[in-house]
């Protein structure tokens, strides 16, 4: 859905759109466009033939900013060097292409800045993470219940695209449901019926858990496990059962669980943790030979202490009769018997006043729902928003007590349009300028958003999640448009651990490393377990937040000389003297794991269950570091071939068999060498010597005859003659993150603005952060067309 919204042009921007609203005379082209286009594109790039379905015959050379969509792209396609095709013998000279490039740009980004174009601005319904963060941050309440809701679409690699987020009767049945429940836990329902929660631990059944300590969470002297957040609505008693395999069937109902405590917790947000002490800690008892019905046997009937810990403090030991146990699942069942509803951080954030006598309710009902309101819906609200929501209020307070009524209305307040979309209005419609000289253009498309808006746009981007009271004080006091002010909320907003979000959207996205829990290598063939899965995601997590929270540059994503890792994936990756299962900074001697084309999660994701492939990684590096990815394979893509006679081949063997193939060597002469150069790391990414008992080849060659070997060697291409494009590539990315949308061609200028901006800090984060906010399409959105 569209919507039409109208606002004051941005005043450093008003004299630009009136300047370009006056007649110019047409400039003649420079030579060089003329004589590029007539002799190196008209060939194919004309009426008749239309190649890649372009033509440059017809346009107007005078008047580029009229086809800035296909100036755009003829200015990135000399720039890359892919056009003229490397195939062709009559290219440009280089000098030529680059001086057309840099008339194309100058002219597009002048005309830009006459007439900014903002793009669409669309109502913006809030993702599943976006969901759970606002009842975070609104009502206190951490229990992630946009996990309840349907998995969101996604567009131009992120799930925060407007666009895509579409509504329907389920979605709006599911918001409504978990309206119903956060609300009732937030308050704290004393009429909340018992229920039980089950939690799935991860396990290995090839390879059992190792012998080291699960997470922080547990103690250091303990052996794998399994950790859960959960919220306890009450101050009540609730029952925790702990299912071990071979001990119960696994997955099956059982009668009576053996190992279960029935104990009172408060009421909150707390971590519930199963473990056992390592296997050189346990005491030594002699095994008891197998009776009648002995189970796995002997070994089976030696006790094994397991603790059930609250908080890190144990709650009960059990002992349990594997060697050694392995948790299977964790139930939790309550509340029995409330107490009370408890002094919970939800509680405090919400009743910020209480009503001594019944004449005071209707009065504290008002200045709680107003406060909510206010934060929920983030921005100023008065009578019109609050009244309905007092109404749902009174109507529950008549069945029931004060509480209930203010749980009926954060509930009605939870699926209001108002709190569920991000919507920019029109304002009231200006009256007429008295006079000349309001420097403000009739004919204007773009209108700056309110302060109220930024705000919004910028907690949603920084924090995935509301704006808080500073960031909401400020621009409600129109202090946020202040270049200082802004560049402040800023900075602190990325120090805010709530900044993590960024992290976890944005590069998780961005570079596919969500798909590190989906990975499936051959276990038989890769020596692959949950731990290893696990490490690879905290190894990148850790890593790609330290270059964001350090303000490093973007360029250390390829280079940097330091990763994070435990005992697990040091062994891995071969490095010595790391040793348990806390993650910690390293820094790396050699060459080949620095940067992430030396991590793990990259190197899975980008290879197949059972081998490497070339393919996957070149697509991933075009794709995601330099913006230029390959066309759709065509459906009939043969499979690679084995070799007659049983040989074993290489994959660069095979790769030239499937490149014999006239189609499928068009598009692999960009991919393969560059996935060549990780062949050194198998489908897990180990780092190995030979592929089919031969040396592996890690050497590559570009179509234009750039050549290069091994990872360290594809890194500094990267970082010499490519690091323009995987800077612009980046800063799309993060636009089209920040936006909301994708980027087009009218936001190409806004993109090399920042490009410069992010050079003069040498690419470092905060700055490109800033320079995006500052950004006029973050700062404008198009005008009403009513």
């Amino acid at each position: 859905m569209r919507v039409s919204l109208t606002l004051l042009v941005a005043a450093f921007f008003a004299c630009g759109v009136a300047a370009g609203g006056r007649q110019q005379e047409a400039a003649a082209p420079p030579p060089d466009l003329s004589t590029l286009v007539r002799t190196h594109c008209v060939a194919c790039h004309n009426d008749r033939l239309k190649t890649a379905g372009l033509s440059l015959q017809s346009l107007d050379l005078t008047n580029v900013p009229q086809d800035a969509r296909v100036w755009e792209k003829v200015a990135r396609k000399l720039r890359s060097g892919e056009m003229p095709p490397s195939t062709v013998r009559n290219r440009p000279d280089p000098q030529q292409a680059a001086n057309v490039v840099t008339y194309l740009e100058t002219t597009l980004d002048r005309a830009a800045a006459a007439h900014p174009d903002p793009g669409p601005t669309l109502v913006h319904r809030l993702n599943r993470a976006e969901y759970s963060n606002a009842i975070r941050d609104l009502l206190a309440v951490d229990i992630r219940p946009g996990d309840w809701l349907p998995v969101d679409d996604s567009g131009y690699g992120f799930d925060n695209i407007a666009a895509v987020l579409s509504t329907s009767p389920t979605l709006l049945e599911r918001y409504m449901s978990a309206a119903h429940k956060v609300s009732r836990l937030a308050i704290g329902d004393l009429t909340l019926k018992p229920v039980e929660d089950i939690y799935d631990a991860k396990r290995d059944p090839l390879k059992g858990s190792r012998n080291e300590q699960l997470n922080g969470d547990l103690p250091f002297d303990s052996r794998a496990g399994i950790t859960v957040k959960h919220y306890f609505p009450l101050d009540a008693e609730y029952v925790f059962k702990v299912r071990f395999a071979g001990v119960q069937a696994d997955g099956e109902e059982t009668e009576t669980d053996p190992y279960q405590a029935r104990v009172a917790v408060k009421a909150g947000l707390q971590t519930v943790g199963v473990t056992s002490p390592r296997e050189n800690v346990k005491p030594e008892i002699e095994a008891p030979p197998a009776g009648p019905g002995g189970g796995r046997g002997a070994a089976a009937e030696i006790p094994w202490p397991v603790d059930l810990r609250l908080n890190g403090a144990r709650l009960k030991r059990f002992d349990v009769r594997a060697n050694p146990p392995e948790v299977t699942k964790l139930v939790v069942g309550g509340p029995y018997n409330p107490t009370g509803r408890g002094d919970t951080a939800s509680r405090l954030a919400i009743f910020i006043c209480s009503p001594a006598r019944p004449s005071q309710e209707a009065a504290c009902a008002r200045t709680i729902l107003t406060s909510l309101a206010h934060r929920a819906f983030r921005r100023p609200v008065d009578k019109a928003d609050v009244e309905p929501l007092f109404a749902f209020y009174q109507t529950a307070r008549t069945a029931a007590d004060f509480e209930s009524g203010i749980q009926a209305a954060i509930e009605a307040m939870l699926v209001s349009p108002e709190f569920l979309f991000r919507i920019e209005r029109d304002p009231s419609p200006p009256k007429a300028a008295s006079g000349a000289g309001s420097g403000l253009s009739r004919t204007t498309d773009a209108r700056r958003i309110t302060d109220v808006e930024l705000a919004s746009r910028l907690s949603f981007f920084l924090w995935s999640s509301i704006p808080d009271r500073e960031l909401l004080d400020l621009a409600e006091h129109g202090r946020l448009r202040d270049a200082a002010v802004l560049e402040q909320q800023v900075r602190r907003m990325i120090e805010d651990p709530r900044a993590d979000a960024l992290v976890s959207n944005f590069a998780g996205q961005w570079l596919q490393l969500r798909n590190v829990e989906t990975v499936k290598p051959d276990p038989v063939i890769f020596p692959f377990d949950e731990a290893l899965r696990q490490s690879f995601s905290t190894e990148t997590a850790l890593f790609v937040s330290s270059i964001f929270r350090e303000d490093r540059s973007l360029l250390d994503l390829l280079s940097a000389d330091y990763t994070f890792i435990n005992q697990r994936l040091a062994e891995h990756y071969g490095i010595p003297r790391v040793y348990g299962s806390h993650f910690r900074r390293v820094k790396l001697t050699g060459e080949n794991r620095r940067g992430l084309l030396g991590q793990g999660s990259v190197l899975a994701v980008t290879s197949y269950p059972n081998r490497t492939s070339v393919v996957q990684r070149g697509k991933w590096v075009l794709e995601n570091l330099l913006g230029t990815p390959p066309p759709p394979p065509p459906p009939d893509v043969p499979e690679l071939k084995a070799a007659p006679h049983g040989k074993v081949l290489s994959m660069r063997e095979q790769m030239q068999v499937h490149r014999a193939n006239a189609v499928c060597a068009a598009c692999h002469s960009r991919m393969d060498p560059i996935g060549f150069a990780l062949e050194n790391y198998d489908a897990v990414g180990r780092w190995r010597g030979e592929d089919a008992g031969a040396p592996i080849d890690a050497s590559g060659k570009l179509p234009d005859g750039t050549e290069f070997e091994g990872p360290d060697g594809l890194s500094r291409l990267l970082l010499t003659k490519y690091r323009d494009d995987f800077v612009r590539t980046a800063i799309e990315k993060l636009l089209t993150y920040a936006l909301g949308r994708g980027v087009e061609y009218y936001d190409y200028p806004t993109i090399r603005d920042i490009q410069r901006a992010a050079a003069r800090d040498n690419y470092r984060v905060a700055p490109l952060i800033l320079a995006i906010v500052k950004s006029m399409p973050f700062h404008m959105r198009r005008a009403s067309d009513s």
